[in-house]
């Protein structure tokens, strides 16, 4: 290879000397003077060699190895894969990448898509508390409502704190009950009743393998969400049977531990039309919950979303609905989607299918420090990716949305390159035993784009014998 790549590079070099000093002949007029002329010392090293050469047209060769590196590592990984990568506009590598492969979480890149280009990044979910009436001195004749306005991160101080990443982003439902006693509420001689209304009451998708349900991997999806559903979270993993009925209950104990009197047990259905405002919560930013959901690859927040994004987009809190505005607005972005099913929401669902060329350019619309570019985990640092390619270059080089279900794993974003440039790239692995089967892919893929462009030192295409320029 190198004994071919020399005289290509030699050529070209020829060729252009040839025309700049065709350009570069004087008219036959013009009689030069030679009479002050300094004899040049011969060089050092002859005018064509390697040595001279701009570093620009090393470049191809730094792209070639990258090309090399990355068609020997899909030829020894396991299962079906489909990998693009790019440097600006310039496709660098491309394999399969029309092919429709299960993302697993790299689907939730979709949903923050066609959520954002809906929702305003600004705006917040709110959580609301109403009454028929508040009479004198804070009594309560009848129910107090908690009505959900489809926060995903509505919960307790103890259930944020159990997460292994820290600060835990949420919505501290002891401030919509320390929120209920400044409003000046003593007694609720009714119950609290929790009003999810605004979606509705399926909570799990069709497509989702019965095992994630018995092992509670993911809470039941509701407007009215609270510690993501669970009533238990220490030592095993219990949902609330009914979320509603949840989430008024864990307000009751607040309310309670703050002395205010509560004298029915929680109870779950819609408020009626005629209440009176008592206090709310709003959850943090649409932004900041994008960016959560995709740092930690958050499945309840990414479910809820498009029950959201249904509820803006079709008119309906649904799942189905949320669907079919994921695959409207990517159609509407102008982004490829042939083959594109959407399952759910989360990439939880096996049968989600997307190509690498839509994730890709996906990435590449995005805005510049925007929700989901700054909500990507970053190698050895922040979220998903806090334990990956510590102590290697790629550590705080690599930004990407990780993927991971039983048969597939996926790893798409960004990169930093060693000489201060950026790549974009999709990868999608399907059919691999297990997941830690797709590692050793998703780490040689990180390490070549760190390195790229890895170019040829002078020794390495050019003929020996000559000193370095600088030498």
């Amino acid at each position: 290879m190198r004994r071919l790549l020399l005289p290509a590079i030699l050529a070209l070099v020829a060729v252009s000397s040839g025309v700049a000093a065709a350009r570069a002949v004087p008219p036959a007029s013009v009689v030069a003077d030679t009479s002050d002329l300094v004899v040049a010392q011969a060089p050092d090293a002859p005018v064509l060699t390697p040595r001279r050469l701009p570093a620009l047209l090393a470049q191809p060769i730094g792209t070639a190895r990258l090309v090399q590196s990355l068609d020997a590592l899909a030829a020894t990984s396991p299962g079906a894969k489909c990998l693009l990568v790019s440097e600006g506009t310039r496709v660098l590598y491309d394999r399969d990448v029309a092919a429709p492969l299960a993302p697993a979480s790299g689907m939730k890149l979709l949903t923050a898509a066609a959520v954002l280009a809906h929702v305003d990044p600004d705006e917040r979910l709110r959580t609301s508390v109403t009454a028929a009436q508040i009479s004198a001195g804070g009594i309560l004749d009848g129910d107090l409502w908690l009505v959900g306005g489809g926060d995903p991160v509505l919960g307790t101080a103890p259930w944020a704190a159990h997460f292994i990443r820290q600060p835990a982003l949420f919505t501290p439902l002891e401030g919509l009950a320390d929120a209920v006693m400044a409003a000046g509420v003593t007694e609720i001689r009714g119950r609290v009743v929790g009003d999810e209304s605004r979606y509705d009451q399926v909570r799990y998708i069709e497509g989702w393998p019965e095992r994630y349900i018995a092992d509670d991997q993911i809470g039941p999806l509701s407007a009215l969400s609270v510690n993501d559903g669970f009533a238990e979270w220490e030592a095993l993993d219990v949902a609330f049977p009914d979320p509603a009925a949840g989430a008024a209950g864990v307000l009751t104990d607040l309310l309670r531990q703050r002395g205010v009197v509560v004298a029915g047990e929680a109870a779950s259905g819609p408020a009626p039309g005629s209440t009176v405002a008592v206090a709310s919560v709003d959850s943090p930013t649409m932004a900041e919950l994008v960016g959560q959901m995709l740092r930690e690859s958050d499945n309840g927040t990414a479910e809820l979303l498009l029950k959201e994004l249904g509820l803006r987009v079709g008119g309906e809190g649904s799942s189905a609905a949320g669907r079919a505005a994921v695959a409207s607005s990517l159609s509407t972005l102008g982004l490829p989607t042939e083959g594109l099913v959407v399952a759910d929401g989360s990439g939880l669902d096996p049968g989600n299918r997307v190509t690498c060329r839509l994730v890709h350019e996906l990435l590449g619309n995005i805005a510049e420090g925007g929700a989901i570019e700054s909500g990507l985990a970053v190698a050895g640092t922040t979220g998903t990716l806090a334990r990956r390619f510590v102590d290697t270059p790629v550590s705080g080089q690599l930004r990407g949305k990780t993927g991971s279900i039983r048969g597939v794993a996926s790893l798409s974003g960004f990169v930093a390159t060693r000489d201060g440039g950026e790549l974009t790239f999709a990868s999608i692995q399907n059919g691999i035993d297990r997941f830690d089967d797709g590692v050793p892919f998703q780490d040689s893929l990180g390490a070549a784009l760190a390195a790229y462009p890895a170019l040829p030192s002078l020794d390495e295409i050019g003929p020996d014998g000559y000193p370095d320029a600088a030498s």
